[in-house]
């Protein structure tokens, strides 16, 4: 017989990654399988759907836009959330935001709560741990302050995955309850440091959970630990 877990905060932790999952489910009920990882930590078309929160299906395609970080030869900011109530285009920013970087510019306490703005208030549907989890550890980013590392990004497509789509044609009244959206952001990765001005490269994919509520502008709910096609 397996021990019951005394920990009160565990247990929330746990309703509230229930509750972003059933949120993002309902949009995603194409997507088998991966309802049991929603709340933890070959790009498709190259056509980017934009929608507003208060359509409950997304509309057709426009030319896609790109969103960056602070380039190599600046100091980057902290992250701070635009006020947009277009899933797509917060979608992009956060992306952006969650590959990015600055040792050399602040702490990684001060990193953990910037990001944390960008989290919806609505606590049964703020997936933090999925979030935080993005974050290198207190040891790890005093290794890399010595080192003055630092991490820009480059989003080059954000969209709706398919299965998405799919869902909210089979029932658009399926948003209404939380209106999380599910935004499958692709992009590139640049590291760098001392010595290494240029550092290297990676591609980047992640589907993110968005809130888009029509009564106020986007936040972030999550970030799903399997990417949706």
């Amino acid at each position: 017989m397996s021990p019951r877990s005394t920990n009160p905060g565990g247990a929330s932790r746990v309703r509230r990654r229930a509750l972003l999952g059933t949120a993002v489910l309902v949009v995603l009920v194409a997507l088998a399988g991966l309802a049991a990882h929603l709340t933890r930590d070959g790009m498709a078309s190259s056509k980017v759907p934009t929608a507003h929160a208060s359509s409950a299906s997304p509309s057709s395609p426009t030319a896609p836009a790109s969103a960056s970080s602070p380039p190599h030869d600046g100091r980057g900011d902290l992250p701070v959330p635009p006020s947009t109530h277009d899933p797509i285009a917060f979608g992009k920013a956060a992306a952006a935001a969650l590959w990015s970087y600055d040792t050399r510019a602040y702490s990684q306490r001060e990193l953990l709560a910037a990001l944390r703005g960008w989290l919806t208030s609505e606590r049964k549907y703020a997936d933090t741990a999925s979030v935080d989890a993005l974050v290198p550890s207190r040891v790890l980013w005093k290794e890399m302050a010595a080192n003055g590392q630092f991490a820009t990004a480059k989003v080059n497509e954000a969209r709706f995955p398919d299965s998405f789509t799919q869902a909210l044609q089979a029932d658009p009244g399926a948003i209404t309850t939380a209106y999380v959206y599910a935004v499958t952001v692709s992009g590139k990765q640049s590291i760098a440091w001392n010595g290494s001005p240029h550092g290297g490269t990676e591609n980047r994919v992640t589907t993110l959970a968005v809130q888009c509520r029509p009564s106020r502008p986007c936040a972030l709910a999550g970030v799903l630990s399997a990417i949706a096609p």
